[in-house]
């Protein structure tokens, strides 16, 4: 299961009202009758200056305990890759989330670790990485949210395709927190 969180927060944000998923469980809904080998979660820290803002500082330590709360779940897996500051629109841009990624889809493809790949994503950049990975033998797989912009060329690639819909998302929601 490969869930590149840049991509995924936009559906949760913009799709589906910011809802909070249990990303165990999305994932292993995700799998089906099939076993979850780990689920790899990609993303970019927050960025911080070189002297860091308050706000700077609140939004790095809530991500660390993001992160920190998905590093507690069962086969779970991130990698981290960094975000830059521009000088253009937008301000940031990610940095190594993508060649992350590729290089563990087909690193995993091609060393017989998994029989099938599941995406959670919309970017034209993974293609390659997508037909590695078929060549490889493996199946794969992406879920997609319809209203939200993803490359016709990677959905054309990947064997099967499903939608992110509503009821998945209520499927997978965190419970209420408890104290």
């Amino acid at each position: 299961m490969f869930i590149d969180n840049g991509y995924f927060s936009r559906v949760l944000k913009r799709a589906h009202g910011e809802k909070r998923v249990d990303y165990e469980k999305f994932s292993n809904r995700l799998c089906g009758d099939w076993q979850r080998f780990r689920t790899y979660f990609y993303d970019c820290p927050p960025y911080q200056g070189s002297i860091p803002s308050e706000t700077e500082r609140k939004r790095a330590g809530d991500a660390d305990r993001f992160y920190y709360s998905l590093l507690r779940l069962s086969r779970f897996e991130i990698r981290l890759g960094r975000l830059l500051k521009t000088n253009s629109n937008p301000p940031f841009v990610q940095k190594g989330v993508d060649v992350l990624m590729s290089v563990d889809l087909a690193r995993l493809s091609w060393s017989n670790k998994i029989d099938k790949a599941i995406l959670v994503t919309g970017d034209s950049d993974f293609v390659p990485a997508v037909r590695a990975a078929k060549d490889a033998g493996v199946l794969v797989e992406i879920f997609y949210c319809p209203s939200q912009p993803i490359s016709d060329e990677l959905i054309h690639a990947c064997d099967d395709r499903f939608p992110i819909t509503e009821d998945l998302i209520n499927e997978t929601r965190m419970g209420p927190r408890t104290r």
